[in-house]
């Protein structure tokens, strides 16, 4: 196995100030990127989709529960499929009760999405024991649309906004995370990421980093995106100060 050289402690610090300038600039060129996907334009979703989730059948509008942003992971799950995805399932094993209740502050919703009917799904999440939410759009075209389920026969086939090959099995189910901003009952389509994208998602900030109003703190470009969720600055309540719908 081959191990880091060792070096001294002053030679170690100045290794690792250089590697902090590196950082830095990755810092900046990460702060300056989020603000053009802030800045992205939208487009208004009006399609009916119909979701089947644990209170029955569901709009999109349903699946942001009141708030005013919803993120989507899109959770490979061919219907004929007996359980999600091996990489997908580990990644939402990594959704913590803090992560949906900071996301929740922030007046963002987190859910997940599978072409698996609820039958399979439900049964599944609680023996993993997971809370966020998780819907099936198991005969509608949600999937098709936001290309994370492939088969040319229902809609043109691309991943990543790139064409791919009619080469292999069909349909193709794919990953991916999409972000969606409403203004009263209207809903729009700000964001989607696929492939290493997901790659990003390592925690609450980095998921709002993927949305239309960001972190909403005052630092942030645009300015005036705030307003939603907590306030800007302020502090985050302590696990257990929450009384909320993951309370025990």
């Amino acid at each position: 196995m081959a191990l880091p050289d060792v070096v001294s402690r002053e030679e170690w610090t100045a290794a690792r100030k250089r590697l902090l300038d590196k950082e830095k600039e990755l810092t900046r060129a990460r702060d300056a990127l989020n603000t053009e996907r802030r800045r992205l334009p939208m487009v208004r979703v009006d399609e009916d989709y119909v979701f089947e989730g644990p209170d029955g059948k569901a709009s999109l509008l349903d699946l942001f529960h009141g708030r005013r942003q919803l993120i989507l992971g899109h959770v490979m799950w061919d219907p004929e499929w007996d359980r999600a995805c091996r990489s997908c399932s580990s990644g939402l094993a990594e959704i913590s009760i803090g992560h949906l209740r900071h996301l929740n502050e922030r007046d963002t919703t987190y859910a997940a999405v599978s072409r698996a009917p609820l039958s399979k799904i439900a049964p599944f999440k609680a023996e993993m024991g997971w809370v966020f939410p998780w819907y099936s759009s198991y005969g509608s075209d949600f999937n098709y649309d936001y290309h994370v389920t492939l088969d040319g026969s229902v809609a043109p086939e691309e991943y990543n906004y790139r064409p791919l090959p009619p080469e292999g099995e069909r349909p193709m189910e794919l990953p991916g995370t999409s972000c969606f901003l409403r203004d009263g009952d209207t809903v729009y389509h700000t964001y989607s990421m696929f492939a290493r994208g997901a790659e990003q998602v390592g925690g609450a900030y980095y998921f709002l980093d993927l949305t239309a109003l960001g972190r909403q703190e005052e630092w942030e470009e645009p300015k005036g995106r705030g307003s939603g969720g907590m306030p800007a600055g302020s502090k985050l309540p302590y696990p257990d100060e929450y009384d909320d719908e993951y309370s025990s």
